[in-house]
């Protein structure tokens, strides 16, 4: 018999999420993949693992048995990694990141040209997804590394099987219409009769702009419900309402667009996600320190301090 890492990878994430939908989500495949990869899995070992349940799935006593075999087999994957990285004189492997939008043009560009450079066998591929999504998928093993967002009006829950390394401390700023609001800077309140755009209360970012303007004492009016800060940004210089951006964000202000500085700070943090077992991998070390550097490259530091 012979056990595909994958395919323990997919019962193990089974067995957390109880449905294939779940599950495949979780590790960024579609349904049908997983249900196809499951069902070899059975075949490999020549026993039913697991019953459909309505819509949820039962592992089987043998489904079980393996799942907590599987957690055994992954978990000394992760350390071997890890023991051959530190037997090696050089750094050479390959990881992989979970990245969103701000990061990955604001930062990244700058940080694996110089890592590149300075290390050339430290390979780093990306995924995007949701700010909201990076840390669960690091927690799973999708990923070896993830950037996270903490905002100073909706912090994120922390897994306790995670680390995570600050690498910049953003402002939030009022993106307005050339023109539309006077001086240099404005309270959150004053912005209250504008038209908005913004993301989704389901997204982190559009959950604690709103919460901020809460906290300053209104709901904000949302004309326009969009996901990312340029595309924000472009609605804002053709006239259509105001946003908030991130320094990271400003970088892709187009024409027609006024920064104007907030009284009363908001703020985030910016944090790179690990698991506690990677804490001691060079390359990820290498790997903070890069963005880190470009973060600072930027303006950005890591040791202000949230409202």
């Amino acid at each position: 018999m012979e056990l595909s890492l994958h395919r323990l990878r997919m019962l193990r994430e089974l067995e957390r999420r109880g449905t294939v939908t779940a599950a495949a989500a979780a590790l960024h495949y579609t349904a049908s993949a997983v249900s196809q990869q499951l069902a070899q899995l059975e075949r490999d070992v020549g026993a039913k693992l697991f019953e459909r349940l309505g819509r949820r799935v039962q592992l089987t006593e043998l489904g079980v048995l393996l799942t907590e075999h599987a957690e055994l087999i992954l978990g000394s994957v992760e350390r071997a990694t890890l023991a051959l990285e530190e037997a090696q004189d050089t750094v050479a492997v390959r990881l992989t990141a979970g990245v969103w939008a701000s990061v990955a043009s604001g930062l990244l560009p700058t940080a694996l040209t110089s890592l590149q450079q300075s290390h050339p066998g430290i390979v780093v591929r990306t995924k995007e997804l949701a700010p909201e999504d990076t840390a669960d998928a690091v927690r799973d093993g999708a990923l070896d590394f993830s950037f996270v967002i903490d905002y100073s009006d909706a912090p994120m829950p922390w897994d306790a099987g995670l680390e995570r390394a600050v690498i910049a401390v953003e402002r939030l700023h009022a993106a307005v219409p050339t023109g539309s609001v006077p001086g240099e800077s404005v309270a959150l309140l004053d912005l209250a009769d504008h038209p908005w755009i913004l993301a989704s209360p389901k997204s982190h970012f559009g959950r604690a702009i709103r919460n901020a303007c809460r906290r300053h004492g209104f709901e904000p009016k949302i004309d326009h419900e969009v996901g990312e800060q340029p595309t924000a940004m472009a609605m804002v210089g053709a006239g259509l309402g105001i946003t908030l951006v991130s320094d990271l964000g400003l970088l892709h202000r187009p024409p027609g667009v006024d920064i104007v500085a907030l009284s009363t700070p908001v703020m985030r943090t910016v944090s790179i996600a690990y698991r506690t077992t990677a804490l001691r991998r060079a390359s990820l070390q290498l790997v903070i320190e890069a963005v880190r550097t470009a973060a600072a490259e930027l303006g950005l530091g890591t040791e202000q301090t949230l409202p």
